[in-house]
């Protein structure tokens, strides 16, 4: 037994030896090829721009001395030198549509062989720009959004910042760069992103290839961006001295690939979560865009009287326990979904099975999947995908091939043509046709639903201003939300995303218990305050739902006239509220009679705009008082402006002009000015919508 035990030892002794020489030997030579491999790379160096050919991911070392190690370079230019891309799409966006704008751009840029991809402005560092000249015939494309009074989009806020900062010092003189920024002209600083940033790039030494382009929300914005890039394209090449390729028939190359998940566990497949698996079920803090906080909806009633023949609710969320914070005058992100009919009906236009569990990849290094996978089709088309926006003219283009009937090809073609602005215009615009009219209306046309997914938006989350005050309600965030519904002139009824979905899900049980319905949302910050100083005056103006977030301030208000000190006194609060009838839509009327009593609330303006023969506004109200404006405005008051943004904050803004001219007696410049600084102070505010 023990000569036995010895020489099974001694053989395993053996063979440990062999198997030792083995590795030692592996590892020598090994060490030899890495050291000859890194000299010959050192020695072939890096100055001057890389050609596109190139400029790969394995080209790239940290450093230029012998035997330096390899290491990705994860800045903007080592990412296109992996993907072996040349232009840098650049996007800020807050609803998705610049990022829509950006996707398509660097899809048709790819067209012409300039090799583009598209990344989210917040991913890059700013100084990276100043590298982008290495790649030969590089450029930047930037599709900037201009979110709420001339502020950048929150995902554009450092890159903003870093280029309005005094001690930013760069060097972008081997930066060339192209400019869309997307607007709305009932906002008065229209397009300010992108003419800043312009102006700043310019400043730092860039140089910009082509026209400025400018997109108008209120307007036609299709048509500007279509008008704007038509010879954007030809000018590029030629800057370049590339040919310009003909892309008349060309189609647009897909960048995502669709991958199916036959056999997958359900609990390895997405439900809705923005970010994170079985985010939902595991909740944890801080909440966010990518993380939001599914909350228990405790209330959700009708404000006006049924003979108002419409819908506004005040809805209650429950927060207690998510550590969520918020002030009056932030807002409140919600992610509701799609109707469930509506997705039904697009699938079996296109005879789709959605409850297939599929998922897309990017076809490029350093491509983004535009929604978490993999998940159903069903999910993608009511949490991810925007099915309610009109179609624009590249997804109709992507239509075409799939019409079984020529009839409804050539139709298509006439109206995506650069001759069909006119019949687009008619047919989708004004007849407010989205994608799932578009394929009724198309019988022929059998897409495949990942094909048509990859084109058609993101679906967002919808803002709303909060109606409450965490002074009042630090358990609870409220929201009052006119619901969207009305007939298109084809006879289909429509209603907005999330105030439909509201309206159908009303709490069945307790806020926390488990029959409770639940919405995921967020807090986003705003600069929409009350005066530090309880003894400033305050002016407010909200007619309808405009009236939300003033609920906010006179609750804040009520809780510092309960704390005032002896002798301090509580500047004064007046409020204009408007409405069509006294009897029917008249929200929250109970509420602002009691602070009314109580004195929190110095005064309350109504109009009821229909309930006498003329029509009253409460711009008419602000008219009439013009005098009283002037001292408040003397005595250093803070007026706020909350509701529509297309005429009645307009009114108002020249209504105050003209109170400043008339009254403190001014030249129209000079009065214009006062306003533009008390808009510098912080002492003039708006929160309003188009």
């Amino acid at each position: 037994m023990a000569d036995s035990t010895v020489a099974a030892a001694a053989a395993e002794a053996e063979a440990l030896l062999d198997l030792t020489d083995m590795v030692v030997l592996s590892l020598v030579l090994g060490g030899l090829v890495y050291v000859l491999w890194s000299r010959r790379d050192a020695s072939r160096g890096a100055a001057g721009p890389v050609p596109l050919a190139t400029a790969r991911a394995g080209n790239t070392h940290a450093g230029g001395g012998g035997g330096a190690t390899a290491k990705k370079d994860n800045s903007l230019v080592g990412k296109l030198r992996a993907a072996e891309k040349r232009v840098a799409v650049l996007y800020g966006s807050q609803t998705g549509t610049a990022e829509d704008y950006a996707m398509r751009i660097a899809k048709e840029g790819n067209l012409y062989g300039l090799g583009c991809m598209c990344v989210d402005i917040e991913d890059i560092e700013p100084e990276d720009l100043e590298r982008l000249g290495e790649i030969e015939n590089s450029f930047a494309f930037f599709v900037l959004a201009t979110y709420g009074e001339g502020e950048p989009t929150d995902n554009a806020q450092e890159f903003y910042d870093w280029l309005n900062d005094d001690s930013t010092d760069a060097d972008l003189a081997s930066l060339n760069y192209v400019m869309f920024g997307l607007g709305n002209r009932t906002y008065e600083h229209y397009n300010a992103m992108a003419r800043i940033v312009d102006e700043k790039l310019a400043k730092f030494g860039a140089r910009r290839l082509y026209a400025r382009g400018e997109g108008d929300d209120d307007g036609n914005l299709e048509d500007d961006f279509v008008t704007w890039k038509e010879d954007l394209w030809a000018g590029v090449c030629e800057h370049f001295g590339l040919p310009v390729p003909d892309v008349s028939n060309a189609r647009v190359e897909r960048s995502l690939k669709l991958k199916l998940y036959p056999s997958i566990p359900e609990s390895g497949v997405f439900t809705g979560e923005m970010g994170k698996l079985h985010a939902f079920k595991n909740q944890r803090p801080p909440y966010n865009a990518k993380n939001p906080y599914l909350a228990p909806i405790a209330v959700n009633r009708e404000l006006h009287a049924p003979a108002s023949g419409r819908s506004c609710l005040h809805v209650e969320l429950e927060i207690e326990g998510s550590r969520i914070k918020y002030e009056a005058g932030d807002h409140v992100a919600l992610y509701c979904t799609n109707d469930p009919a509506a997705v039904q009906a697009i699938g079996d236009c296109l005879g789709a099975d959605l409850d297939e569990v599929f998922g897309l990849q990017p076809v490029d290094v350093g491509g983004k999947v535009p929604f978490p996978c993999p998940t159903t089709y069903r999910t993608a088309l009511l949490h991810y995908i925007d099915i309610t926006t009109l179609p624009r003219t590249h997804v109709l283009k992507e239509l075409i091939d799939f019409a079984g009937d020529p009839a409804e090809a050539d139709f298509l073609r006439g109206l995506v043509a650069k001759e069909g602005k006119g019949q687009f215009h008619q047919w989708v615009v004004e007849s407010q046709r989205d994608i799932l009219a578009v394929l009724q209306a198309l019988p022929s046309v059998k897409v495949p639903l990942d094909h048509l997914i990859e084109f058609l938006p993101r679906l967002q989350c919808r803002y709303y201003s909060i109606s409450s005050s965490p002074k009042a309600h630090p358990r609870s965030i409220h929201i009052t939300a006119a619901v969207v519904q009305y007939a298109t002139p084809t006879g289909r009824e429509v209603g907005g995303v999330a105030t439909t979905w509201l309206s159908r899900h009303r709490p069945a049980g307790a806020a926390g218990g488990a029959a409770a319905v639940r919405v995921p949302m967020y807090v986003r910050k705003s600069h929409f305050r009350l005066p530090k100083q309880p003894a400033k005056p305050v002016l407010m103006i909200g007619p309808g739902t405009g009236l939300a977030p003033f609920r906010g301030f006179l609750q804040d208000r009520a809780a510092q006239r309960s704390k005032l000190s002896e002798g301090a006194t509580m500047g004064e609060t007046i409020l204009y509220f408007g409405c069509r009838n006294r009897d029917h839509d008249f929200i929250y009327e109970e509420e602002l009679r009691g602070w009314e009593r109580d004195g929190t609330l110095s005064k309350l303006y109504t109009a009821f705009s229909r309930d006498q023969q003329e029509k009253v506004y409460v711009t008419h109200l602000l008219k009439q008082n013009k005098a009283e404006v002037w001292r408040l405005l003397e005595a250093g008051a803070h007026v706020y402006v909350c509701g529509d943004g297309q005429q009645m904050s307009h009114d108002v803004h020249r209504i105050l002009i003209d109170t400043v001219r008339e009254l403190g007696d001014m030249p129209e410049k000079k009065a214009d000015a006062y306003i533009k600084d008390l808009q510098l102070k912080s002492r003039y505010q708006q929160d309003v919508w188009g």
